[in-house]
Protein backbone atom coordinates (compact mmCIF):
# COMPACT_ATOMS: atom_id res chain seq x y z
CA UNK A 1 0.00 0.00 0.00
CA UNK A 2 2.64 2.48 1.13
CA UNK A 3 4.93 1.90 -1.81
CA UNK A 4 2.12 2.32 -4.32
CA UNK A 5 1.21 5.67 -2.78
CA UNK A 6 4.84 6.78 -2.66
CA UNK A 7 5.38 5.82 -6.29
CA UNK A 8 2.30 7.73 -7.43
CA UNK A 9 3.42 10.80 -5.53
CA UNK A 10 6.92 10.44 -6.94
CA UNK A 11 5.60 10.22 -10.46
CA UNK A 12 3.76 13.49 -9.84
CA UNK A 13 7.13 14.87 -8.81
CA UNK A 14 6.16 15.61 -5.22
CA UNK A 15 8.66 13.64 -3.20
CA UNK A 16 11.71 12.95 -5.33
CA UNK A 17 14.65 13.08 -2.96
CA UNK A 18 18.35 13.10 -3.63
CA UNK A 19 20.47 10.19 -2.45
CA UNK A 20 24.27 10.25 -2.49
CA UNK A 21 25.93 6.85 -2.98
CA UNK A 22 29.56 6.72 -1.83
CA UNK A 23 30.63 3.65 -3.77
CA UNK A 24 32.61 2.37 -6.75
CA UNK A 25 30.76 1.98 -10.04
CA UNK A 26 30.03 -1.63 -10.88
CA UNK A 27 32.97 -3.31 -12.67
CA UNK A 28 32.91 -2.98 -16.44
CA UNK A 29 29.28 -2.03 -16.23
CA UNK A 30 27.30 -0.69 -19.10
CA UNK A 31 24.12 1.17 -18.32
CA UNK A 32 23.18 2.68 -14.97
CA UNK A 33 24.48 1.26 -11.71
CA UNK A 34 21.90 -1.13 -10.17
CA UNK A 35 21.71 1.00 -7.00
CA UNK A 36 20.82 4.10 -9.03
CA UNK A 37 18.22 2.09 -10.96
CA UNK A 38 16.59 0.63 -7.84
CA UNK A 39 16.37 4.03 -6.12
CA UNK A 40 14.82 5.51 -9.26
CA UNK A 41 12.13 2.83 -9.10
CA UNK A 42 11.27 4.18 -5.62
CA UNK A 43 11.11 7.69 -7.08
CA UNK A 44 14.48 8.96 -5.79
CA UNK A 45 17.37 10.45 -7.72
CA UNK A 46 20.72 8.87 -6.82
CA UNK A 47 24.21 10.13 -7.65
CA UNK A 48 27.30 7.98 -7.34
CA UNK A 49 30.67 9.35 -6.19
CA UNK A 50 33.56 6.83 -6.20
CA UNK A 51 35.49 6.75 -2.93
CA UNK A 52 38.37 4.41 -3.66
CA UNK A 53 40.94 3.84 -6.35
CA UNK A 54 42.74 0.55 -6.88
CA UNK A 55 46.22 -0.30 -8.06
CA UNK A 56 47.33 -3.84 -8.84
CA UNK A 57 50.60 -5.01 -7.26
CA UNK A 58 52.73 -8.19 -7.07
CA UNK A 59 51.19 -9.65 -10.22
CA UNK A 60 54.41 -11.57 -11.02
CA UNK A 61 54.29 -13.30 -7.66
CA UNK A 62 50.58 -13.96 -8.10
CA UNK A 63 51.25 -15.46 -11.51
CA UNK A 64 53.90 -17.80 -10.08
CA UNK A 65 51.49 -18.98 -7.35
CA UNK A 66 48.75 -19.63 -9.91
CA UNK A 67 51.08 -21.98 -11.76
CA UNK A 68 51.95 -23.94 -8.60
CA UNK A 69 48.55 -25.38 -7.66
CA UNK A 70 50.23 -28.37 -6.01
CA UNK A 71 51.56 -26.09 -3.26
CA UNK A 72 48.08 -24.98 -2.13
CA UNK A 73 44.99 -26.67 -0.79
CA UNK A 74 42.61 -24.27 -2.47
CA UNK A 75 41.85 -20.64 -3.29
CA UNK A 76 39.87 -17.98 -1.45
CA UNK A 77 38.35 -14.90 -3.08
CA UNK A 78 36.67 -12.14 -1.11
CA UNK A 79 36.61 -9.38 -3.72
CA UNK A 80 36.00 -8.82 -7.43
CA UNK A 81 39.37 -6.99 -7.57
CA UNK A 82 41.26 -10.14 -6.58
CA UNK A 83 39.46 -12.09 -9.30
CA UNK A 84 40.37 -9.32 -11.74
CA UNK A 85 44.06 -9.59 -10.73
CA UNK A 86 44.02 -13.33 -11.41
CA UNK A 87 42.37 -12.71 -14.77
CA UNK A 88 45.11 -10.24 -15.70
CA UNK A 89 47.79 -12.82 -14.92
CA UNK A 90 46.07 -15.43 -17.05
CA UNK A 91 45.57 -13.11 -19.97
CA UNK A 92 49.33 -12.89 -20.49
CA UNK A 93 49.72 -14.73 -23.78
CA UNK A 94 52.87 -16.71 -23.00
CA UNK A 95 51.26 -18.70 -20.16
CA UNK A 96 47.78 -19.21 -21.60
CA UNK A 97 48.68 -22.64 -23.01
CA UNK A 98 50.24 -23.83 -19.79
CA UNK A 99 47.16 -22.69 -17.85
CA UNK A 100 44.67 -24.41 -20.14
CA UNK A 101 46.67 -27.62 -20.44
CA UNK A 102 47.40 -28.30 -16.76
CA UNK A 103 47.12 -25.66 -14.02
CA UNK A 104 43.43 -24.92 -14.56
CA UNK A 105 42.30 -28.51 -14.00
CA UNK A 106 44.53 -28.90 -10.95
CA UNK A 107 42.92 -25.85 -9.31
CA UNK A 108 39.47 -27.05 -10.32
CA UNK A 109 40.01 -30.29 -8.45
CA UNK A 110 40.65 -28.26 -5.27
CA UNK A 111 38.29 -26.14 -3.19
CA UNK A 112 37.66 -22.61 -4.37
CA UNK A 113 35.94 -20.50 -1.73
CA UNK A 114 34.18 -17.22 -2.26
CA UNK A 115 33.12 -15.19 0.69
CA UNK A 116 29.75 -16.02 2.07
CA UNK A 117 30.13 -19.51 3.40
CA UNK A 118 33.81 -20.11 4.17
CA UNK A 119 33.74 -23.27 6.20
CA UNK A 120 35.44 -24.21 9.46
CA UNK A 121 35.01 -27.91 8.64
CA UNK A 122 38.31 -27.54 6.78
CA UNK A 123 40.04 -27.55 10.12
CA UNK A 124 39.47 -31.27 10.54
CA UNK A 125 42.08 -32.23 7.96
CA UNK A 126 45.39 -30.96 9.31
CA UNK A 127 47.53 -32.23 6.45
CA UNK A 128 46.22 -29.85 3.81
CA UNK A 129 48.67 -27.46 2.22
CA UNK A 130 47.80 -23.79 2.89
CA UNK A 131 44.83 -22.15 1.23
CA UNK A 132 45.89 -19.27 -1.01
CA UNK A 133 44.16 -15.92 -0.43
CA UNK A 134 44.91 -13.08 -2.90
CA UNK A 135 43.56 -9.94 -1.23
CA UNK A 136 43.64 -6.15 -1.00
CA UNK A 137 45.79 -3.98 1.23
CA UNK A 138 42.81 -3.13 3.46
CA UNK A 139 41.66 -6.59 4.41
CA UNK A 140 39.82 -7.38 7.61
CA UNK A 141 41.48 -9.98 9.81
CA UNK A 142 38.23 -11.84 10.52
CA UNK A 143 38.68 -14.53 7.87
CA UNK A 144 42.40 -15.27 8.44
CA UNK A 145 41.82 -15.43 12.20
CA UNK A 146 38.80 -17.73 11.89
CA UNK A 147 40.71 -20.11 9.62
CA UNK A 148 43.86 -20.14 11.74
CA UNK A 149 41.71 -20.62 14.83
CA UNK A 150 40.40 -23.78 13.19
CA UNK A 151 43.87 -24.97 12.30
CA UNK A 152 43.60 -24.14 8.60
CA UNK A 153 46.90 -22.86 7.19
CA UNK A 154 46.52 -19.73 5.07
CA UNK A 155 48.88 -17.90 2.77
CA UNK A 156 47.89 -14.34 1.87
CA UNK A 157 49.25 -12.13 -0.91
CA UNK A 158 48.31 -8.49 -1.40
CA UNK A 159 47.46 -8.13 -5.09
CA UNK A 160 45.86 -4.69 -5.06
CA UNK A 161 46.24 -1.55 -2.99
CA UNK A 162 43.32 0.58 -2.00
CA UNK A 163 43.64 4.34 -1.69
CA UNK A 164 41.37 7.35 -1.60
CA UNK A 165 40.03 8.28 -5.02
CA UNK A 166 42.07 11.25 -6.30
CA UNK A 167 38.93 13.30 -7.17
CA UNK A 168 36.93 12.48 -4.07
CA UNK A 169 37.17 15.86 -2.37
CA UNK A 170 36.51 17.76 -5.62
CA UNK A 171 33.52 15.57 -6.54
CA UNK A 172 31.95 15.97 -3.08
CA UNK A 173 32.42 19.74 -3.20
CA UNK A 174 30.81 19.94 -6.63
CA UNK A 175 27.89 17.77 -5.60
CA UNK A 176 27.05 19.82 -2.51
CA UNK A 177 27.52 23.10 -4.41
CA UNK A 178 25.17 22.03 -7.21
CA UNK A 179 22.58 19.91 -5.34
CA UNK A 180 22.82 21.05 -1.74
CA UNK A 181 22.73 18.47 1.07
CA UNK A 182 21.11 15.19 -0.06
CA UNK A 183 18.16 13.65 1.78
CA UNK A 184 20.18 10.47 2.31
CA UNK A 185 23.84 9.42 2.14
CA UNK A 186 24.73 5.73 1.74
CA UNK A 187 28.09 4.30 2.80
CA UNK A 188 29.38 1.05 1.29
CA UNK A 189 32.52 0.30 3.30
CA UNK A 190 34.43 1.28 6.43
CA UNK A 191 37.04 2.90 4.12
CA UNK A 192 34.24 5.00 2.63
CA UNK A 193 33.41 6.26 6.11
CA UNK A 194 37.07 6.96 6.82
CA UNK A 195 37.67 8.91 3.58
CA UNK A 196 34.35 10.80 3.24
CA UNK A 197 32.82 11.52 6.59
CA UNK A 198 34.75 14.64 7.47
CA UNK A 199 33.97 16.27 4.10
CA UNK A 200 30.28 15.28 4.29
CA UNK A 201 30.03 16.78 7.78
CA UNK A 202 31.74 19.99 6.71
CA UNK A 203 29.72 20.43 3.51
CA UNK A 204 26.35 19.64 5.12
CA UNK A 205 26.86 22.09 7.97
CA UNK A 206 23.55 22.78 9.76
CA UNK A 207 21.69 20.24 7.61
CA UNK A 208 23.74 17.26 8.81
CA UNK A 209 21.06 16.27 11.34
CA UNK A 210 18.38 16.10 8.63
CA UNK A 211 20.31 13.60 6.48
CA UNK A 212 19.29 9.93 6.71
CA UNK A 213 22.51 7.90 6.77
CA UNK A 214 22.32 4.41 5.28
CA UNK A 215 24.73 1.46 5.55
CA UNK A 216 25.13 -1.38 3.07
CA UNK A 217 25.75 -3.89 5.88
CA UNK A 218 26.63 -4.40 9.57
CA UNK A 219 30.41 -3.82 9.23
CA UNK A 220 29.86 -0.45 7.58
CA UNK A 221 27.10 0.40 10.07
CA UNK A 222 29.48 -0.28 12.97
CA UNK A 223 32.16 1.94 11.40
CA UNK A 224 29.58 4.75 11.04
CA UNK A 225 28.30 4.36 14.60
CA UNK A 226 31.90 4.40 15.89
CA UNK A 227 32.25 7.86 14.30
CA UNK A 228 29.14 9.04 16.13
CA UNK A 229 26.85 9.01 13.08
CA UNK A 230 23.19 8.27 13.60
CA UNK A 231 22.51 5.37 11.20
CA UNK A 232 18.92 5.51 9.89
CA UNK A 233 18.92 2.18 8.09
CA UNK A 234 21.03 -0.85 7.18
CA UNK A 235 20.31 -3.06 4.18
CA UNK A 236 19.13 -6.53 5.21
CA UNK A 237 21.38 -7.94 2.48
CA UNK A 238 24.08 -6.07 0.53
CA UNK A 239 22.03 -5.81 -2.68
CA UNK A 240 20.67 -2.85 -4.62
CA UNK A 241 17.07 -3.98 -3.95
CA UNK A 242 17.51 -4.26 -0.19
CA UNK A 243 19.41 -1.00 0.22
CA UNK A 244 17.01 0.97 -1.99
CA UNK A 245 14.02 -0.41 -0.06
CA UNK A 246 15.63 0.51 3.28
CA UNK A 247 16.46 4.05 2.12
CA UNK A 248 13.00 4.58 0.60
CA UNK A 249 11.43 3.52 3.89
CA UNK A 250 13.71 5.81 5.93
CA UNK A 251 12.81 8.74 3.66
CA UNK A 252 9.04 8.30 3.96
Amino acid sequence: MHSAVATTQASQGLVEMHVLLLKEPRDGASGPDPYIKELASHGHKATLIPVLSFKFVSLNTLSDKLFQPEKHGGLIFTSPRAVEAVKMCLEAEERREEWNSSAKDKWNSKSIYVVGKATAALGEDTNIPPLFFPCGSIKREVLPMALRGNGVPLETLTVYQTAEHPDLEKNLNNYFTEQGAPASVAFFSPSGVKFCLEAVRRLSGEQLTQIKFAAVGPTTRDAMAAEGLCVSCTAEQPTAEHLAAAIAKALQ
